[in-house]
């Protein structure tokens, strides 16, 4: 991955998918970090489709074990993952987009590599009610980690101004899974006393709001 050519970078990913597949839970806990920084070299040159798809897959399975989504977050994943986003048009890559970000997002490197990227909030708002109710899912867990974990002055005005609170205001009208209104309804809870009487929502949303 590190030194061949493209054909062997794609080949070598999809050895290491099939490998890391069957491996034990403690050989998963023990990967080295050099290793994200090779798998976000893959995504970042854009060797193949199969490749990339190959490595989110790997990173959904390794990501979740150990410290594996702060060595994921390291170096530099986040905004690889949000640039993919924002040029991904096809259903099943922005969901597995999402659920390596919403992985990495757990904790807090992620968290700030997302919102120290120009466009984290933006993309993964829009993408809301725009894929697939899987997408739904995972884009409404982000914003919850970010709410719930980030909540800083700014950080909240910036979700107003970017329509992220208006999204989730809509999510609740929609039929988009029960789970996914929960997290919605959550976020805007938290930190209603901010929101509700900002501008920057539609009057028709508003109404949605939770009590």
């Amino acid at each position: 991955m590190q030194r061949g050519s493209y054909e062997s970078r794609a080949y070598a990913v999809f050895l290491l998918q099939s490998m890391l597949e069957i491996a034990d839970p403690m050989q998963l806990i023990g990967l080295r970090p050099e290793l994200f920084v090779h798998l976000v070299r893959v995504l970042f040159d854009k060797i193949s489709q199969q490749a990339s798809k190959a490595t989110l897959k790997l990173l959904v399975n390794i990501s979740p074990w150990g410290r594996n989504m702060i060595k994921a977050a390291q170096p530099g994943m986040v905004p690889v993952l949000i640039d993919m986003l924002l040029d991904s048009s096809q259903k099943r890559t922005c969901e597995i987009i999402q659920t390596v970000l919403d992985e990495v997002c757990r904790c807090a490197e992620g968290r700030s590599e997302l919102l120290n990227h120009g466009a984290g909030l933006a993309v993964v708002s829009k993408k809301i009610l725009r894929v697939s109710r899987v997408a739904n899912q995972w884009a409404v867990r982000i914003l919850w980690s970010i709410s719930k974990f980030c909540a800083t002055c700014n950080v909240l005005q910036e979700m107003v101004q970017l329509g992220v609170v208006a999204k989730l205001c809509l999510v609740l009208q929609v039929e988009c899974g029960k789970r996914t209104k929960e997290k919605a309804r959550e976020v805007l809870k938290l930190h209603a006393r901010v929101w509700m009487d900002s501008p920057c929502i539609p009057s028709n949303l508003l109404s949605y709001y939770p009590a």
